[in-house]
């Protein structure tokens, strides 16, 4: 996995003060994409241990509320397959912490069988996701009022109640 940017003290990808890692790779390539360099597999770094101790390093002050997954797309399979060991270790590390996924990918196409995010790690990530964004952007539906998120269609839902339900719940309109 490669990544573009990790941000520390972000306050625009989640509630609280947070550390961001934008992830590269996504298919999904939304018209009006804020950065579509992201879509690139192969975009800014390597995801490395010494990528993973750099993040667990910026999580440790109390202030820091949680982690922000981004990209590109989180839950591209290959994507998924090294973030879901890599989140599993921060909860470890900080179990008060919480976890929030953006993701175009809606909750209920990641948990459809057959669909194309879908893999083994899927219901893994999902499982340690506390907040997740899901839906693609549509241009036609921006609205730069709505809070974390870019477009009309888009729903920041509460996984662990979502999964718990059988069906998205929302962690706030």
């Amino acid at each position: 996995m490669y990544y573009g940017q990790i941000k520390n003290c972000d306050i625009a990808n989640g509630e609280g003060v947070r550390v961001s890692l934008f992830v590269s790779g996504c298919r999904n390539r939304c018209e009006g994409c804020f950065q579509p360099e992201t879509w690139d597999f192969l975009y800014g770094n390597p995801f490395t241990k010494e990528t993973e101790a750099e993040i667990v390093k910026l999580l440790e002050p109390d202030y820091i509320k949680g982690l922000t997954i981004l990209g590109g797309e989180p839950f591209e399979p290959e994507n998924q397959r090294d973030l879901a060991p890599f989140v599993e270790k921060v909860k470890s590390l900080f179990p008060n912490k919480n976890i929030w996924i953006f993701s175009g990918y809606t909750l209920e196409e990641l948990l459809k069988d057959g669909s194309r995010a879908r893999c083994e790690a899927t219901d893994k990530l999902l499982s340690m996701t506390d907040v997740l964004v899901d839906g693609r952007f549509v241009l036609s539906l921006k609205d730069i009022s709505l809070k974390f998120r870019g477009s009309k269609n888009q729903r920041i839902l509460d996984v662990p109640e979502s999964l718990k339900q059988g069906k998205p719940i929302e962690f706030y309109k």
